[in-house]
């Protein structure tokens, strides 16, 4: 974990790009790469939840750094839904099938379908934490 000082432009440069990823994520899904799709999908939601550490003055080097600090930070705390860490946790796994996955753990397009929607609920979330 790093202390950074407050910049809201780099808040919104990652808000922004985790909106960008629901768009790839979704144009991914239908153009049917689901792997692909799913792992944009916890970029997402990566992105939104590292501007939302960021608001806090934190940022971490690694992907478990940053679920961990959500938990800690916002689910723990209530400021975030129980769903909302469940969704994090969840899409950092089909993420992993989906870029380091062998065809038997790669995910199929209706998990892909569900990771787009989770990650649009935890970004909104967000959002709305950040409001």
């Amino acid at each position: 974990m790093n202390q950074e000082s407050y910049d809201p432009a780099q808040i919104e440069r990652n808000l922004s790009k985790a909106e960008e990823s629901l768009v790839a994520a979704q144009e991914l899904l239908d153009n049917g790469h689901p792997g692909s799709a799913a792992s944009r999908a916890y970029f997402a939601a990566f992105y939104a939840a590292t501007a939302a550490l960021l608001e806090l003055g934190f940022s971490f080097s690694t992907h478990r750094g940053v679920i961990g600090a959500v938990h800690r930070h916002f689910v723990k705390t209530g400021k975030l839904s129980t769903e909302a860490g469940e969704a994090i946790s969840a899409l950092f796994d089909t993420r992993l099938d989906g870029d380091y996955g062998t065809d038997k753990r790669s995910p199929e397009p209706e998990d892909a379908d569900e990771a787009i929607d989770r990650a649009r609920r935890f970004v909104s979330e967000i959002k709305a934490l950040l409001k």
